[in-house]
This record gives C-alpha cells, structure tokens and sequence, in this order.
C-alpha cells in the first residue's frame, strides 16, 4: 500500500505539474483530517510520511502557550509551566508531540481523501500562478471581464483572476462581460478565493502608473510625479517635477497635440486632467494647483497646515470649482488645508484676528492699544510668543526700550502661568468617560471645561455648530467628535 502511494503521488505530481512535495503534503492533510474524526474536541493532528519508503507516522500535538494567556483550546494548548514538567527546555511557540495510532489509507473516505488531495493542489496551481503573475513586476492588471460577484468584476488574465471591487470603478462605466479592463494592482489577497488580486481603477496611483507608461521620460528619470488626487471620471491634478532643465515637465506630459494626456483621459472615460508644476515652496504649490484660478494674495498657517486664498470676485468661482472640486483636488494634491476667500472676507477675517490679538494683549499684559498694535505689527500673535521669543528679537522693536520689553515678558509669563492653573482648576470637574473619549486631546477638553462641558453627555448634546464655536474645530470634526459621544447612546452602554 505505501509503495502505491508513492506511485500514485508521482502520476499526480506529472500531471498536474505540481512538486511532489506538495502531493504528499496534501495527503498528509487527508490522513490528519480523517485521524481527527476519531477524537472529541479540536485537536491538532499531524501526519509525517517518510518521502522514500511511503511509511508514516502520526503526531497528536499542543501548542505550549504563555502561563497568563490562559488555555483557548485546551485540546491542542498547554500551559508553559505544565509542558516544562515533560521538557525541560521547551519554549512558548514549540509543540508537545505524542504519536498515536496511524489510520490505515483503506479506512479514508476515497472521496473526502480525493477532495482534500484535489484541493490542495488548486490551491499550490493557484499559488504558482500567483507568485509567477507576481515575480514580473506588473503594475497594471490587464485583463477581460469574466463575471460579477457580488457587484464586484472579476477580470481574468491568462489564468489568473483579479478583483475590480464595485467601489473601485470609475463612476458612470458601464463594464460588461467579455470587455478589455485595466487597472492597478494595489494588493494581494490569499484569503479571497478565486480572485486574489485586489485592483482599482479609481485610485490616483492607477493615473500615475498610465503616466509613466505614456511617458518615456518619467522612467528614464528625467521627470517626477510628485503626487495625485482625483475625482474618478471626472477631473483630476497631478503634481510633476523636471530633473532635467532642458526637459519642459507639462509639456512633456501632454505629449504633441495632446496625445500622451488624451491617452490617460481615454483611458479613464474622459476624466480631465490638470498637469501641475510641483514646487518645495507650498505656496507657490498650492497657487499653481488652483489652476485655472489666478490667485491675489496667500497667507500661510505652519501650525495648522492651512493657507488662506485670496482671489478677486472673477476667479473666485473658478478656484472653488463645481461643488468645490477643484479646491477640493488642489488641497488633496498639495496636503495642505485651502481656505478660499475673496478680498473683502480676507480683510475681515483679518480685522477679526487683530481684535482678538489686541484685546489678548490688553487684558493680559494689562497694556494699552498703542502697545498692542505694536507688538501685532511686529508679528507678536500670543502670549507664548511674547513670552519666550530669543530677547534680542523683542529688543530690535524700536519702539520698546529694554526695560519694556523685560516687563512684556515677565507679563506674559505670569498671565500663561495663571491661564494654566486656572485651566487644571476647571479640568478637575471633567468626568473620566469624556477624558477617555477617543479624539479628544488635553486642548480641546480645557476648552470644553472652560464652557461648562464636563461630562460625555454634555458634549454629546452640543449643536455642530455650538462645538465649532467653542473649540474653533471645523465643521466635519465637530461632527465626528459629537457622533463618538453619543454612540454610547445608541449602543446602550453607560
């Protein structure tokens, strides 16, 4: 019988070109399968056929576990303490062995043996495949449309199969059966059966990619793309850079008459490109990211990453785009957060942080608005600024002699000193469930504390736009923040 073994693993391995290892490996899973149905609870069985001889052998086995992890599965785990009472040496991760009684192959079911062996070896065809497919180094997925599943698009190339997932089409295409697809390959799923490449035709990589196929000189590394965003089927920016001055990086891209550009917009159903010159100056970024816009003025925020735009009245429909798109792509291409205002809500948004400037000034330097001013149009916007800037910046104001300024900054230091202690004051009525609350941080619950907002019900019964007043969030996280403390209300936990 194990002489027909090894003979009928060999006639397997031949036609079914797989490794003869593999063969056996699979029958090694039927015997431990069917040893398994002998036993009560889980155990874990494992079966070792001698690759000469067809002899084997069968093993039950514990995994040894840490001692305060516990049992799970107390049929196939030991404690580390008890598996050291019968080895010595044996560590967290090993197996206790134990050999039991082999099943005779007569006794194995020959089609539950035949179904485990079958499977096996799809599964090895399918990984050979796989890693075959995979060990060329493609980036796109080409491929014709063999069926939906599940509204997902199952696209096959040779004989492997990817998975266009329905929110990773380009809205609006209508895909059918037997129709040529590409798209990116963005990940590898084992798990899915099938269809293990997960693919996209939505994501910016998948424009990126199209470009350096359409455009020779991104390859041999004359030019950059820096970044993408894009709204799938309709418009979309990139980012590019030259590595080489004598190579024009837009025009390049757009290739003569537009073709290289055209290539990557058919490609995507007519989704518009906009090719951008990257710039490591972020203003000048984000202006040329505004395209078609011609931006007046821009004022940059290091601290919250965002810029304020100025446009006059003409362009500002144009840099805000139909439904906000094209602000809404220059921020995703650029990172930064973009403010569109036109001159008129500039200047005041302007007048409004002065007054704030200066009444916070007047009321905790306790000067007056002469010496506010001075320090606003020196730059000074807080406390912390006044306080601890290098002394020699404050004493090349001319309008301050040294004895001034010493006394600007020890004002300062007492006023942040007295905020801070009036701030742990009002953080001690704050109930644990709201400081436990994910995404709050120890800013943003002084703040709530100050108001009155002590407790996760406070903060849930706050209005979005009441949240937004208080902490100078923006509208979308106030919402988020309100939506985490009320979730208890509808989960039904306290």
């Amino acid at each position: 019988m194990n002489r027909e073994l090894l003979m009928l693993v060999e006639a397997i391995s031949r036609e079914k070109n797989v490794e003869r290892d593999v063969v056996l490996g699979a029958v090694e899973a039927a015997l431990a399968q069917a040893t398994k149905k002998l036993y009560q609870g889980e155990v874990d069985i494992r079966v070792s056929i001698d690759r000469d001889s067809g002899e084997y052998e069968t093993f039950r086995r514990w995994l040894v576990v840490p001692d305060d992890a516990g049992l799970q599965n107390p049929d196939a785990e030991e404690l580390l303490m008890d598996a050291r009472d019968r080895i010595a040496d044996i560590e967290v991760g090993e197996y206790i062995e134990e050999q039991v009684e082999s099943v005779p192959i007569g006794r194995i079911g020959a089609m539950a043996a035949k179904q485990v062996i079958l499977q096996k070896i799809r599964d090895a065809e399918r990984e050979m495949l796989l890693t075959d497919f995979m060990s060329r180094g493609e980036k796109i997925f080409t491929g014709t449309v063999k069926r939906m599943d599940k509204g997902d698009l199952i696209v096959e190339s040779g004989r492997v199969e990817g998975r266009l997932r329905r929110g990773e089409m380009i809205p609006k295409e209508n895909l059918r059966n037997g129709d040529r697809v590409r798209a990116m390959i963005m990940d590898v799923d084992l798990t899915l059966r099938g269809a293990p490449i997960i693919l996209s035709r939505s994501a910016p990589e998948f424009m990126m990619e199209l470009f350096r196929n359409e455009v020779p000189e991104i390859e041999q590394g004359l030019l950059e793309i820096k970044s993408c965003a894009r709204d799938p089927g309709s418009r979309a920016k990139i980012a590019v850079l030259s590595h080489d001055k004598r190579v024009d990086p837009i025009g390049t891209c757009v290739g003569v008459r537009g073709t290289r550009v055209n290539a990557v917009t058919n490609e995507l159903a007519g989704e518009r490109v906009d090719i951008v010159l990257w710039s490591d100056d972020p203003a000048q970024f984000v202006i040329g990211a505004l395209a078609p816009a011609n931006v007046s003025s821009i004022v940059v925020d290091e601290e919250k990453h965002a810029m304020d735009v100025v446009v006059d009245e003409e362009n500002l429909a144009i840099a805000i785009g139909r439904g906000g798109q094209n602000v809404r792509l220059a921020s995703d291409l650029t990172g930064w957060k973009i403010n569109i205002m036109d001159a008129a809500e500039s200047a005041q948004k302007q007048a409004d942080e002065t007054g704030a400037a200066r009444k916070l000034f007047m009321e905790k330097l306790d000067v007056d608005e002469e010496i506010a001013d001075i320090l606003i149009q020196e730059g000074f916007e807080s406390l912390e600024e006044v306080a601890y800037v290098p002394l020699q910046e404050m004493l090349e104001i001319e309008s301050f002699d040294e004895d001034t300024v010493n006394e600007l900054r020890a004002r300062a230091k007492d006023a942040l000193l007295t905020m801070e202690i009036a701030r742990e004051e009002s953080m001690g009525s704050v109930s644990q469930d709201l400081r436990d609350l994910e995404g709050l941080t120890a800013e943003l619950i002084a703040k709530l504390a100050e108001a009155g907002v002590n407790t996760r019900d406070d903060l849930a019964d706050l209005a979005i736009d009441e949240l937004t007043e208080l902490t100078g969030q923006s509208a979308e996280d106030a919402t988020a923040l309100i939506m985490k403390a009320r979730e208890h209300w509808f989960s039904g936990q306290e």
